[in-house]
């Protein structure tokens, strides 16, 4: 049922807003609001012609000023979080200090005799209306960027520093045990607050790709954005809970829930590492360098996915192989042995990188990503398997192949694989696939025969068997992960690895969801990737499930 003129629903006493999942884990706590409007109006002034050098020096003044802020959170994101990271802010101290975007601000000032933050806001709202217009989905989200660095030059101009800005601002909690709401989750609220304290996030605007949006995930700070208005119907105070899996808000949530999120919490905070459990091999997912060191603290039994296009995201641009070595063998190193799959480029679809020029596409999904793309782009694969071989030197790795369709796709992307890192050192190397479209699954076992072993990647999988946008909050309701369907095409799959001998895992949202630990494990899968925080989780959960499995064959 939908609520009243928002996305949302009654549900007991709670009022259910759907929105999209940009970072998993789940949190109740009581709301902070951001508000980031305070440079949205400026009285135009003329400057008089006697101004004119002075205001322009304020603006030079505010611009060195702004790159120098954004200087020290590069560094200090470096130090906290990660190189990757850091990159986001090196960006925007660029476009700050870009000779062609100051000129037009100067000629503002000169020509139109503005006033340097009216000059600023006009010159910095056009190049952000363009960017924002762009069929790309990728550049449009870089279009915060450009608001970002707009808004730290006003606040140098106006002596201003960014920062919550609630009502009642003198009994603030300044986001500290808060869920922090805003229009938009901009890089800078990311780092500005005190992020070890802070509880979740909830924004209009912002996409799962966005830069905020992948620090929030570095931070392992849940967060659900796309909610239109949601800073406009939730008052500071009000407790709301932020579900970061299944992309929903629930304003005060009715109080069996929140007991049982906050017993989960209290439960996670009790078992925050568990050692491995006889049956079921759990590993990592990550999608950075730097959280290859998480993995490890969480006794992960390796890294089962390590996402790499969003180190390529996260800087901004297409990395060069020394960089992309540097990131790959600091996570293989980590790891001391224990196996690393990395997955190969899956760009395409929602994650766009620049510098990877994909033509608009009526359905992007089904179009030029993955595999396709890579087959296409031989220069992106040779410098990413030149880097991924040199890197296994120093430990095991299994090369990924994502969104095969069939055979004679993953040979041919192989062949170019090899053919990159012919002449190169090498260590331990094993080529395998991931099986999230259907054909590769009908073919699962001609796939396996040639191939070193097979993941199976739950949320493209699920989505392409259903014909389910799983990005799409008018469909939700239909992502049951519990189809019958679903289940048969991943018997087949484990069978046809039984049946050719191959090594099978499982990544994916599913695989860290405790309570389909049994039923995986039923399903004959003995190995799975999940995100860090969950491992104590899903190993507990299959430790009981193994338990009720022989308390079962032992009454037999």
């Amino acid at each position: 049922m939908q609520g009243e003129g928002h996305n949302g629903d009654r549900s007991g006493t709670g009022i259910r807003l759907k929105g999209i999942a940009i970072s998993p884990g789940i949190a109740v706590a009581r709301v902070c609001l951001f508000n980031d409007s305070r440079h949205n109006v400026i009285t135009p002034s003329l400057v008089d012609d006697g101004d004119v050098e002075h205001q322009v020096g304020r603006l030079m003044d505010a611009i060195r000023t702004a790159a120098a802020r954004l200087e020290e959170l590069r560094g200090k994101v470096e130090r906290e979080i990660g190189a990757a990271e850091a990159e986001i802010f090196a960006a925007q101290k660029m476009m700050v200090q870009d000779p062609g975007i100051q000129k037009k601000m100067v000629d503002s000032i000169r020509r139109d005799k503005m006033g340097p933050e009216m000059a600023a806001m006009r010159v910095l709202d056009a190049y952000e209306a363009r960017i924002s217009a762009l069929d790309n989905a990728y550049l449009r989200e870089r279009a915060t960027d450009i608001g970002e660095i707009k808004r730290r030059i006003l606040d140098v101009l106006s002596e201003t520093r960014p920062g919550l800005q609630c009502e009642g601002s003198g009994h603030c909690s300044r986001g500290r045990e808060r869920v922090v709401v805003s229009a938009e989750l901009t890089p800078s609220l990311t780092i500005d607050l005190d992020t070890a304290h802070v509880r979740g996030f909830v924004t209009e605007h912002g996409g799962v790709t966005s830069h905020a949006a992948i620090l929030a995930r570095a931070l392992g700070i849940p967060a659900v954005s796309g909610i239109p208005g949601v800073a406009g119907m939730i008052a500071c105070g009000t407790e709301v809970l932020v579900d970061g899996d299944a992309g929903e808000v629930v304003i005060w949530p009715e109080p069996a829930r929140v007991e049982r999120v906050r017993c989960r919490e209290a439960a996670a905070r009790r078992e925050t590492v568990m050692a491995p459990v006889p049956g079921l091999r759990v590993m990592a997912n990550i999608s950075i360098a730097s959280e290859a060191a998480d993995a490890e603290s969480m006794a992960a039994e390796g890294i089962g996915l390590y996402r790499t296009e969003f180190e390529f995201m996260a800087a901004g641009r297409v990395l060069s192989e020394e960089e992309q070595f540097g990131r790959y063998v600091s996570v293989v190193k980590a790891m001391n042995g224990k196996p690393v799959y990395i997955r190969l480029l899956d760009v395409g679809a929602d994650k766009q990188v620049p510098g990877v020029v994909i033509a608009q596409e009526a359905n992007p999904a089904l179009g030029f990503r993955g595999a396709r793309l890579l087959l296409q782009r031989p220069d992106l694969l040779t410098a990413q398997a030149r880097a991924i071989a040199r890197a296994s030197v120093f430990g095991p790795v299994q090369v990924t192949y994502p969104m095969i369709a069939d055979v004679e796709q993953f040979l041919a992307l192989k062949r170019v694989f090899e053919d990159a890192v012919g002449r190169v050192r090498s260590g331990e190397l094993r080529h395998g696939v991931m099986f999230e479209v259907p054909a590769a699954c009908v073919e699962a076992r001609a796939l396996l025969a040639v191939a070193d072993f097979g993941s199976i990647g739950t949320n493209d999988l699920f989505q392409y068997l259903m014909a389910l946008d799983r990005n799409n909050e008018m469909v939700s309701r239909d992502f049951r992960p519990d189809h019958p369907a679903f289940w048969t095409i991943l018997r087949q799959v484990v069978a046809a690895a039984g049946a050719v001998e191959k090594p099978l895992s499982m990544c994916g949202e599913l695989a860290g969801w405790p309570q389909y630990a049994g039923r995986i494990l039923q399903a004959g899968i003995r190995s799975v990737s999940v995100s860090t925080r969950l491992i104590p989780a899903v190993r507990k959960a299959a430790q009981a499930a193994v338990t009720d499995h022989k308390g079962d064959a032992a009454r037999e």
